[in-house]
């Protein structure tokens, strides 16, 4: 593969991982804060900026996990373990090292840290990079854009329920029951662009 079609490859990996394969409302993973934590979009910000940043380093630190320790033992079957050990304790020194050298970050932060270590995002990112056996650079524009697509999408998800605050809605649809028609309308559209690029 020459250097322009592997950026052009490069491309199609970023930008089929933000829209036509988005983790969220494509393959579902990450709802649990998705749908919890997207009640206003100060907060939505937040939390995507840190998916993004945490999903991007933790792709690249899984990939040289699995390809230096995993598979030259042949113990591949421990790499969800491996894979969880490896964010928490990512997310552990991130929230650390926020603590010490920036506090008014790790005050606006400090909520949604915790928030990320339990986002099955993040170990899909991971596993999806193992399954598609994607080297390191494929690996990290997979695990930029799908914290792209993830944070795109509750950012979303965040400016409808705020403007759905002065809208009247059925008293049986308050709450949860409406959020979750929003998030299938938002996941059928996503799934809407299935075939137009892929990330594999």
């Amino acid at each position: 593969m020459t250097t322009n079609n592997f950026a052009v490859h490069l491309l199609f990996i970023l930008f089929a991982s933000i829209f036509t394969e988005n983790i969220l409302l494509a393959r579902f993973l990450g709802m649990c804060s998705f749908l919890s934590v997207s009640r206003q979009v100060k907060t939505a910000v937040g939390l995507g900026l840190a998916v993004v940043f945490v999903m991007t380093c933790t792709v690249a630190l899984d990939w040289f996990a699995y390809h230096l320790i995993l598979r030259p033992y042949h113990i591949e079957y421990f790499r969800f373990i491996l894979f969880i050990i490896i964010i928490a304790a990512f997310v552990q020194f991130v929230e650390m090292v926020i603590e010490r050298y920036s506090p008014v970050l790790y005050y606006n932060l400090g909520i949604f840290l915790p928030l990320i270590t339990v986002n099955c995002a993040i170990l899909g990112a991971s596993l999806f990079m193992v399954i598609r056996s994607y080297t390191l650079i494929e690996g990290i524009f997979f695990g930029f854009g799908s914290g792209i697509g993830w944070m795109l999408a509750i950012i979303a998800m965040a400016g409808i329920r705020e403007k759905l605050k002065i809208d009247r809605i059925p008293r049986g649809l308050q709450g949860p029951g409406i959020t979750l028609i929003i998030a299938g309308i938002m996941a059928l559209a996503f799934i809407g662009f299935t075939g137009v690029l892929s990330a594999r």
